[in-house]
């Protein structure tokens, strides 16, 4: 009779260890990041569908291998300079939260509109700061992208933007926000020169001549996507 009592409490207790082992496992799978896009026209995707964002195609690529996201928060706007998007980043009132993922693209509208290297060095180096706030304070989990060459699109052929002086200045702010990204230690994708090959295709712009299409902004979804799953442990 107590062999038998024995041999009924193992097999509970096998049955036990399996259901929370699988419990265990449904948890890890189902496990859920949260992402928060940082930008202006690039990130909102000027011109394209929802889904064709990079920030969205990005997490569709990593859906399909297991990491699982919300809907990206966007905090960002057409035309925006680094001001406007730290103004942005306080009304949307988000100052609070944090994020697994945070991603940073700023600096063409304040390039366009002449503003000074130097305003521009602080200016990105608060966001940049901000972003990794918002990453929990963890570096690792931010990353920044270069600022694409408009000079190349239809847009500028039509008004005959002296492209030199537009890539001049690009390659400046380009070299001051990686070398920030490098001093504050996050990752940084440089997609301009490939842009630069690229970005005067028409299939590669939409409608108003200027605005990468989902083409492009799938390339950069690639990048971010190889670096969120080589390099972070989310």
């Amino acid at each position: 009779m107590n062999y038998i009592k024995l041999f009924s409490l193992a097999v509970l207790i096998l049955i036990s260890s399996c259901g929370q082992k699988e419990n265990t496992s449904n948890t890890m799978a189902e496990k859920t990041r949260t992402y928060l896009a940082l930008g202006d026209s690039y990130t909102i995707g000027e011109g394209v569908a929802e889904s064709g964002r990079y920030p969205n195609q990005a997490i569709s690529i990593l859906k399909e291998k297991g990491k699982v996201f919300e809907t990206p928060t966007l905090i960002a706007k057409t035309g925006w300079t680094t001001d406007e998007l730290k103004k942005g980043i306080e009304v949307a009132e988000i100052e609070s939260n944090t994020y697994d993922l945070v991603t940073l693209l700023i600096g063409v509208n304040n390039q366009y509109r002449g503003r000074e290297i130097e305003n521009y060095r602080e200016e990105f180096g608060e966001l940049l700061r901000k972003a990794i706030g918002f990453a929990k304070g963890n570096a690792n989990h931010v990353v920044v992208i270069s600022i694409p060459d408009w000079g190349i699109t239809p847009f500028a052929d039509e008004r005959n933007t002296d492209k030199a002086k537009v890539a001049g200045e690009i390659d400046l702010y380009n070299a001051a926000n990686q070398t920030i990204a490098k001093t504050l230690g996050v990752h940084y994708i440089e997609i301009t020169e490939r842009y630069r090959e690229i970005g005067a295709k028409e299939e590669m712009v939409v409608a108003d001549k200027l605005h990468p299409s989902h083409l492009v902004y799938e390339e950069w979804a690639q990048e971010l996507a190889k670096i969120i799953e080589g390099k972070m442990q989310l």
